[in-house]
């Protein structure tokens, strides 16, 4: 069963199976949450105020790839 991310998952760190940072939940537009593979601070103080905005750099994350969420990360099965 996939999780299923939302807005209040903006701004959470995105760390694969292997424990590496990939990146961060800058936007969720209705099932799709984007990650930033290369936030900067201000990415960062954006996507955690609710005012993430889409670029070519982001890439979408898989639900099913996703195993936990926890207050401030989303943890993935898989390795990216």
């Amino acid at each position: 069963m996939a999780i299923t991310l939302t807005e209040a998952d903006e701004g959470k760190r995105v760390i694969d199976a292997d424990g590496d940072e990939i990146g961060i939940i800058s936007t969720v537009e209705g099932e799709t949450a984007l990650v930033d593979p290369d936030p900067s601070l201000t990415d960062d103080v954006k996507a955690a105020l609710g005012f993430g905005d889409t670029d070519e750099d982001q890439f979408p994350l898989d639900p099913s790839d996703v195993g936990e969420v926890t207050d401030d990360e989303v943890r993935l099965e898989t390795t990216y």
